[in-house]
C-alpha cells in the first residue's frame, strides 16, 4: 500500500472542520486507499472505530445503498447523539441524487464528511446548489515521480525513464512483473471510458439536455487524437476535421461532448493560453494533458512521438501538485510552455528534452528574454551539461526538479 503523505496532510488539515471534503480523481489514482489509510489514522489518535462509517459503492453488498433515502437511513442508524461521527463515502457518483442524503449528513451536529468520486460531474449541477461553501475539493493524481521513486526505493534517472513508459498508478508502481502492466492498463481504460462515463451520462440524463455518449468507438477514436496531441494546441474543429478525414461523419457538437466527457472523468485536462502582455485568459488553441503516460503508451501503442512531449506532460501535472494553476503563455506570435500561478506568484516554464545543441539552446531561451516582467524564469531539461543561470534564467535539470520539496 503506498503511502500517500501529501494528500493525508491535506485531509488532517480539514480534519473536524464543518465542510465536506471532496477527493476527486481519475479511477484507480489512490482514492479508496487514502480514505482507509486516512482512517486508520484516526484510529491511532483515539478515535473508536463505531465512530467511523465508511461505504464503499464499488462494493457489491452496499448496491443496494445506491438509493439515497436508504444511505440515509443507514448513516442515521448507526449514530448516536452527542458522539462525533466520521462519514466515508466512496465513489459516490454512483448513487442518484446523493446530494440529498449529504445535506441532510452534514447539518446534523457532530459529523467529519469525507466522499470521493471518479468524476468531475460530481461536483456540478445539484450538489453545487445544495452545498455552496460547504465543501473543500481534494484534487487527486497518480502518483509523482517523487512518489513513484519512494515505491520503489529507486530515484535514478532509470526510475524516470521507466516513470514515462509505465506510468504513476499506484498499483502498477507495485507490480513487480512488467508484462502485466499492458493487461491492467487496458482494464483501467476500458473501465474508465464506459463505467465512469456511463455514471457521467446517468447523472446528465435528469440534469441537462445535451447528447448521450453512446459511441464507444468515437469516444477511443478522440482520445487516441488528443492522446498523440500532447503539447500541442488544439480545438474542436481540429478533432472534428481530423475525424471528417478520416472517413467519420461527425458533428462538432457531439465532438465537444465527447471532449467533455474525458475530462470530467480526468483523463485529459485542459490547460488554457495566458496572454503574459495582457495578463489575460485567452479561450482558442488550449492544450490537453493527458493524466499518466502509462495510459497514454497503451492508448498509442508502438508509437514514435517526441520525449519533449512527454516530458512536458510531466510537468505540468508537476505543476499542479505543486499548487499552481497552469497556462500556456502567449507573447506576441511566440510561447512560453508554462506559465505557473500561485496566489500573487507567477513563474514561467520552458521544457526541453536536450539543450546541448546551440540552435535549440536558443530557442527555448528567447522567449523567456522577452518577458518584460520579473518574474521568475526557468528552463527544464533532461541533460545535464546546461544546468546554469543564463543572465537570471534558471536552466535546471528536470530529474534533479521532480525530486525536489
Amino acid at each position: 500500500m503506498v503511502k500517500r503523505p501529501e494528500y493525508l496532510e491535506k485531509l488532517l488539515m480539514w480534519k473536524d472542520e464543518k465542510v465536506i471534503k471532496v477527493v476527486t480523481g481519475i479511477r484507480r489514482c489512490g482514492k479508496s486507499t487514502l480514505l482507509l489509510q486516512f482512517q486508520e489514522l484516526l484510529r491511532e489518535s483515539g478515535i473508536e472505530a463505531s465512530q467511523i462509517i465508511s461505504v464503499n459503492f464499488e462494493e457489491l453488498e452496499n448496491e443496494e445503498l445506491c438509493d439515497y433515502r436508504k444511505l440515509y437511513s443507514y448513516i442515521n442508524g448507526k449514530m448516536k447523539p452527542g458522539i462525533k461521527y466520521y462519514i466515508f463515502l466512496d465513489e459516490l457518483q454512483r448513487v442518484d441524487s446523493f446530494e440529498k442524503a449529504v445535506n441532510s449528513l452534514y447539518v446534523k451536529e457532530n459529523t467529519d464528511i469525507y466522499i470521493t468520486g471518479s468524476n468531475s460531474f460530481l461536483l456540478s449541477g445539484d450538489l453545487a446548489t445544495y452545498l455552496t461553501g460547504r465543501y473543500v475539493e481534494i484534487k487527486m493524481l497518480p502518483l509523482s515521480f517523487k512518489e513513484f521513486c519512494a515505491s520503489r526505493e529507486n530515484t535514478s534517472e532509470g526510475a524516470l525513464a521507466e516513470y514515462m513508459k509505465s506510468g504513476g498508478f499506484p498499483y502498477i508502481a507495485a507490480m513487480k512483473k512488467d508484462g502485466m502492466i499492458g493487461d491492467y492498463l487496458e482494464g483501467l481504460y476500458n473501465t474508465v471510458i464506459i463505467k465512469d462515463i456511463e455514471d457521467r451520462q446517468s447523472r446528465r440524463e435528469s440534469n441537462s439536455n445535451k447528447r448521450n455518449i453512446n459511441d464507444i468507438v468515437l469516444l477511443k477514436n478522440i482520445a487516441k487524437f488528443l492522446a498523440g496531441s500532447v503539447g500541442s494546441p488544439v480545438s474542436i474543429k481540429s478533432i472534428t476535421n481530423y475525424l471528417i478525414s478520416n472517413g467519420r461523419k461527425v458533428s462538432a457538437n457531439t465532438v465537444d461532448n465527447y471532449v467533455d466527457a474525458l475530462c470530467e472523468s480526468f483523463v485529459f485536462y485542459k490547460a488554457e493560453r495566458f496572454d503574459i502582455t495582457g495578463k489575460e485568459l485567452l479561450k482558442t488553441n488550449s492544450k490537453l494533458y493527458i493524466v499518466d503516460l502509462g495510459l497514454r503508451n497503451y492508448i498509442l501503442p508502438k508509437r514514435k512521438y517526441d520525449l519533449r512531449f512527454s516530458l512536458e506532460n510531466i510537468v505540468y501535472f508537476e505543476l499542479l501538485r505543486r499548487g499552481y494553476k497552469v497556462n500556456i503563455g502567449k507573447l506576441g506570435n511566440t510561447e512560453v510552455d508554462f506559465v505557473a500561478r500561485k496566489n500573487d506568484d507567477i513563474i514561467y516554464y520552458q521544457v526541453t528534452a536536450d539543450m546541448t545543441a546551440e540552435v535549440t539552446f536558443e530557442r527555448e531561451i528567447r522567449p523567456l528574454k522577452e518577458i518584460q516582467d520579473n518574474y521568475e524564469k526557468t528552463v527544464l531539461t533532461l541533460d545535464r551539461y546546461t544546468p546554469g543561470n543564463y543572465d537570471g534564467i534558471k536552466v535546471i535539470n528536470a530529474h534533479d526538479w521532480l525530486l525536489q520539496k
